[in-house]
């Protein structure tokens, strides 16, 4: 495909008009003012468009699409222990897979082109992505609140086997990587077996770090250590790891992140309509650690509008520090694309920039929300909506255009999805 005569967001966050972009294969050819030699196939007039990188969800739960607005009012603790705990019980693998599948059909429509995911039926959740013509980072979540023999757990022996069959799946656009689900939910010796596992294989590692005040202070009661200085000791920050949620994090913490090169993944969303708190990501980019954008899942945010997630992370630090100036929206652009590609270590994607993977979306910049135009980067977080994402693009092939879905049958994904979560609340009576 050629963008011809369309507005780009370049590699440095800035704007360019005029810009002419070919895809070939999955990648970007080439970037330019004046038309390049050859044939690149379609060619799509880019007037009153923008093309920018796809977003990268960087801490995502997507089955739980299933549970959207199931459970609403209530503290973390109350919603974990009497709604989605119990609604998880009774999931299956078909469940599973046609949640996903909602979730990556909601995701294209908002622009997100890869998906950190943390759940099980992970094997599920891998053919959907497939199916689909998503990315996803995916981790079977291990939990061991009884303290059991870690090497004998099954979710252990099912991690495993999902690396096995599924690392570098569909060329490279699904990667397994390793979740603990947190502190509260396990034991020490857990966390060192698979921290001491994920360094055999240099996986990226996932954990929920200090997303509740009670979560940060009953693991300082429990170890006389944060859950970040916790992980640290256990070996989990030993490899490529992403520490999602991070609202309560001390500064010892920040100093930890840096020296181990974690990735933070903020929901600012989630975090917010669960009354957890707001993390300071403004502190934490200025200490020089990367910055992710995730959605949590949609069972606590209720959506997947990374359009929306941005301006909320944006105007959340504002008023969480009182500085209008905390966080710039070329900052937030930046966590949004290219700071989750390198929580999923996918160095070559995220940016619009020649020789880099063609994941890609337009935003139509022609409608009243996005004028006048006194700073488009400015109006793109700020004045932006999911609803103007009118392209989504991932390693070169288009799964979403002006409404309608190339790659998945949105109606057979609605009607299964709906299906499944009428099975399981007739099975919950």
């Amino acid at each position: 495909m050629l963008f011809k005569n369309i507005t780009i967001l370049d590699e440095d966050f800035q704007i360019r008009e005029n810009q002419y972009v070919a895809i070939q294969h999955e990648r970007i050819a080439y970037i330019g003012d004046t038309r390049p030699e050859g044939d690149y196939g379609e060619e799509y007039h880019g007037r009153g468009k923008l093309l920018m990188p796809g977003f990268y969800n960087a801490h995502a739960h997507s089955p739980m699409t299933l549970m959207r607005g199931y459970g609403e009012n209530v503290s973390l603790q109350d919603w974990l222990a009497k709604k989605i705990f119990p609604f998880e019980a009774k999931l299956d693998t078909e469940a599973v897979y046609w949640g996903t599948m909602l979730a990556m059909a909601e995701s294209f429509k908002f622009g997100i082109v890869s998906t950190s995911d943390m759940y099980y039926f992970c094997d599920a959740m891998a053919d959907a992505v497939i199916d689909s013509g998503a990315k996803a980072n995916i981790s079977r979540a291990i939990a061991n609140p009884r303290g059991e023999d870690p090497q004998t757990l099954e979710s252990m022996k099912e991690m495993k086997a999902l690396y096995g069959q599924y690392h570098n799946a569909a060329e490279g656009k699904v990667m397994i990587d390793m979740s603990l689900h947190a502190e509260y939910t396990s034991d020490y010796p857990t966390a060192v077996a698979l921290a001491e596992y994920a360094k055999t294989i240099d996986a990226v590692m996932a954990v929920h770090v200090s997303e509740t005040q009670l979560e940060h202070e009953e693991c300082i009661e429990r170890h006389g250590l944060t859950p970040a200085a916790y992980f640290a000791k256990a070996g989990l920050f030993d490899v490529p790891a992403v520490a999602a949620h991070c609202v309560y994090c001390t500064g010892e913490d920040l100093d930890i992140f840096k020296e181990k090169k974690v990735t933070v993944a903020t929901n600012p969303v989630s975090n917010m309509k669960l009354a957890s708190g707001i993390c300071n990501v403004k502190k934490i980019a200025d200490k020089g650690i990367n910055v992710a954008i995730g959605t949590d899942s949609v069972a606590s945010n209720n959506s997947l509008n990374f359009v929306e997630e941005m301006k909320v992370l944006a105007i959340g630090n504002k008023v969480s520090i009182k500085e209008p100036e905390a966080i710039s929206p070329k900052q937030v652009l930046y966590f949004a694309t290219r700071g989750g590609a390198i929580a999923q270590g996918r160095e070559d994607c995220g940016l619009v920039k020649e020789g880099n993977r063609a994941d890609l979306i337009v935003m139509d910049i022609s409608g009243p929300n996005m004028h006048p135009v006194h700073n488009l980067v400015n109006n793109i977080v700020y004045s932006g909506s999911g609803s103007d994402i009118v392209l989504t693009m991932i390693d070169g092939k288009v799964v979403y255009r002006d409404r309608n879905y190339c790659t998945i049958n949105i109606e057979k994904v609605i009607d299964m999805s709906q299906q499944e979560m009428t099975g399981i609340l007739e099975r919950l009576k």
